[in-house]
């Protein structure tokens, strides 16, 4: 090889190969600073062509309209709720709270925070959600010159008008523009509408908390606002409102002595019922605009903004009789103004086609004006008793047997001893539920345990079937996964729950085992376009054996049971077939009836709490006394308004039309009584073979809640030995020692 060729080919191994022939840092670095030019040149280009724009004037702003199912209209609701305030009005440590809650470089930057436009954008084509990290004068721009569109399109324009805007205002009236058209909940637009909301008071009478308030709000006004907040809500808003102040202090603004006076949260005040909906009407609306916003995952601001007609299931005649029913078995019968405990109770009701999962009425309480939380929605009071169902579908369901290996049924012989120890394996689990006034039954079968509502046998049915098994089938048939803890108390009812909720459930249980999660809306349109919502009617939860012979059971409670002289006996019932129970919580302080025809499912619920401008105001209280009662239970007021609402909205006579393979209701057989004072001795361990249930299912005593358990509606004790359809018993009969029963409370209120 000659000299010539020795170079040409070291000249060609000194050559990239592969990959490295397309690809090196010079490359790569030419490649970037191109790009970044690129972006420049296209950032000029956008500067120069995009001007800021006119404002978005109120006028812009539409109603939103609220039907009823007729078509009729119930309200108008979206006008814009706010007046306008110079910043000059408003203290000078108030405005520099919203500058410490969302942008403390407001007054050196440009109006724009690139780091936070440029994570907004890659949110956005992510599909990941709303951008964060704008600053005042981007969200002032988005608010009054923009949209609440979240497209990479519209963030340019934002970051270019900012600029703009930024440069030819000054940052006062930025400021004020911000204020003044942000939305802070409770339908007001802007600082002073909120100051009137929140703390009835002009903008120029805030205080540094209060501003502080008003400005964390604005991260999540429905949220964050106090009076409805969940415990979560409240604990956010108040670390925000922290968040706010100790800014004020980083910057400056706040000396650190005046910072660490400021340890009391300034607590809003209730909110006041917009103009036209102090009534029903104003739950009807509220439930209907939360329902609209969880189902179409809207905005406060989007929301507000108008366009919105939204039809409710809502049938008037319905809605005005359950509201005349309500006052013609309750409130005619009450002294609030005279009688302690009178004022003490609140009432919640809901109406359900099973069918179809339509809310056909609702009652939330005195008037939005007067009680602001709806008591149909709300889920803070114990169903108690009217749990007891659940159990029973759960068992069902599983195919669960008894201690003794006996399948579970209606005819399925418990015992129904007062305090007597829930037994799992042959150990006791640390759980001895006392019954309704101590009362002790002795030998009853399921069905007679479900019409007395005996607390001790559905203790140790839920032992039998498996507490996750139980909470398990509550969640299908519609119940809130989150309360739903597998306690062996949680068999009493010991979870939270809406009269919306338990309507939801027994619509499943009347509609064969097929979810109806109930719906208020019927149908959305937005300036003129129908929006899909979801459907009311799902999947089967439960088989339609289970379902139907929980339902044929309870028309025991209606006739033999706890319901009787409300329900059975009505004379207006005219022979319609009934399903139901009762329900009544430790101390009196909720009573429930829950009950269904073939047609119509409907959840009366009363709730003991503190009245207003009381020390026991918002409190849960026990409602002894009210009405004249000693107790307030299930079978009177709410089985009154159910039974006259229920048999005055419909003509028809319908009856159920039931699979009843799993075991239909069975008649009870009275015999004599057992005296409820009789000494009970040792309990002893069950002489049947035991389940395979492992005790993994039933919660120890250490994890039991401090819940005291319900109690439930006085019957008369009785004995029920006869088991027609399992003669060798479910459980073995062991009075209990009085000494061990858990410190679960006697039942007496």
């Amino acid at each position: 090889m000659g000299r010539a060729d020795a170079r040409k080919a070291q000249k060609r191994a000194s050559r990239p190969s592969g990959i490295r022939r397309f690809f090196s840092w010079k490359k790569l670095l030419g490649a970037f600073f191109g790009l970044v030019l690129l972006c420049m040149g296209a950032f000029v280009v956008l500067y120069l062509v995009i001007d800021i724009p006119e404002g978005n004037p109120d006028a812009e702003k539409q109603s939103n309209i609220f039907q009823y199912s007729d078509g009729s209209t119930m309200a108008r609701t979206g006008t814009v709720n706010r007046e306008l305030v110079d910043l000059a009005e408003v203290p000078k440590d108030v405005q520099r709270t919203f500058v410490a809650a969302e942008n403390k470089s407001f007054y050196s930057d440009q109006g724009i925070d690139l780091k936070g436009t440029a994570r907004g954008m890659l949110n956005t084509v992510t599909g990941k959600g709303k951008q964060g990290g704008s600053t005042i004068t981007q969200q002032y721009v988005k608010n009054y010159y923009l949209t609440q569109d979240q497209t990479v399109s519209r963030k340019l324009k934002e970051l270019v008008i900012s600029l703009k805007v930024d440069q030819k205002k000054s940052k006062d009236d930025i400021l004020a523009g911000y204020i003044n058209t942000s939305y802070y909940g409770r339908g007001a637009w802007g600082i002073q509408a909120a100051a009137h909301a929140y703390y009835d008071k002009d903008a120029s009478k805030l205080t540094v908390e209060e501003g502080a308030y008003l400005a964390a709000l604005l991260q999540a006004p429905s949220q964050y606002d106090w009076a409805n907040a969940s415990d979560t809500g409240k604990r956010l808003v108040t670390a925000r409102w922290n968040y706010v102040l100790d800014n004020m202090v980083d910057k400056h603004w706040l000396s650190a002595s005046a910072r660490q006076a400021m340890t009391k949260f300034p607590k809003p005040m209730q909110p006041k019922a917009a103009a036209g909906l102090e009534g029903q009407e104003g739950y009807l609306y509220t439930a209907a605009k939360a329902e609209v916003m969880k189902d179409l995952n809207l905005t406060d601001d989007q929301f507000e903004a108008g366009g919105y007609t939204i039809t409710l299931n809502v049938d008037r005649k319905k809605q005005k009789q359950l509201e005349k029913s309500v006052k013609e078995q309750l409130t005619d019968h009450l002294d609030p103004k005279s009688k302690k405990a009178d004022a003490r109770v609140q009432a919640g009701a809901v109406s359900v086609d099973p069918k179809t999962g339509r809310v056909l009425a609702m009652y939330g309480g005195a008037g939005l004006s007067e009680h602001y939380v709806n008591n149909a929605t709300r889920d803070d009071y114990q169903p108690a008793s009217t749990f007891k169902p659940l159990i029973l579908a759960a068992a069902l369901e599983n195919n669960a047997k008894t201690q003794n290996g006996s399948s579970i049924k209606a005819s399925t012989i418990y015992d129904g001893t007062n305090k007597r120890p829930v037994v799992n394996d042959g150990q006791k689990v640390g759980f001895a539920p006392p019954n309704e006034d101590d009362r002790s039954y002795g030998p009853v079968t399921v069905q007679t345990a479900m019409n007395k509502s005996i607390n001790s046998v559905f203790a140790q049915m839920g032992a039998d079937v498996g507490m996750q098994q139980v909470m398990d089938t509550a969640e299908k048939l519609g119940m809130d996964k989150d309360d739903l803890k597998p306690y062996a108390a949680q068999t009493l009812g010991t979870m939270g729950a809406s009269p919306m909720e338990m309507a939801g459930v027994y619509a499943t249980l009347d509609n064969h085992g097929k979810e109806v999660t109930p719906q208020i809306v019927k149908s959305v349109t937005v300036k003129g376009e129908k929006v899909a919502l979801p459907d009311a009617v799902g999947d089967q939860v439960i088989s339609r054996g289970a379902a139907d012979s929980v339902t044929s059971v309870l028309t025991g409670v209606v006739d033999d049971g706890t319901a009787k002289a409300s329900v059975r006996d009505n004379p207006a019932r005219d022979g319609q077939q009934v399903a139901g129970k009762t329900g009544t919580s430790d101390d009196n302080k909720s009573a429930w009836f829950t009950g269904y025809t073939p047609d119509l499912v409907t959840s009366v619920g009363l709730f003991g709490e503190g009245a207003l401008k009381t020390s026991e105001a918002g409190a849960h209280v026990s409602m002894k006394g009210a009405g004249g009662l000693p107790r307030v239970d299930g079978g009177s007021f709410p089985a009154r308004i159910w039974a006259q609402y229920t048999f005055n909205s419909s003509s028809s006579n319908s009856t159920f039309d039931l699979d009843t393979d799993m075991g239909a209701g069975v008649e009870p057989t009275t015999t004599a009584p057992v005296t409820p004072t009789q000494e009970p001795s040792t309990p002893s361990s069950p002489t049947q073979e035991p389940s395979t249930e492992p005790p993994s299912t039933t919660t120890s005593p250490t994890e039991e809640p401090t819940t005291e358990p319900p109690t439930d509606e006085p019957t008369e004790p009785t004995t029920d030995p006869t088991d027609t359809g399992d003669p060798t018993g479910g459980i073995t009969l062991d009075p209990v020692d009085p000494q061990d029963n858990n410190g679960n409370g006697n039942g007496r209120n």
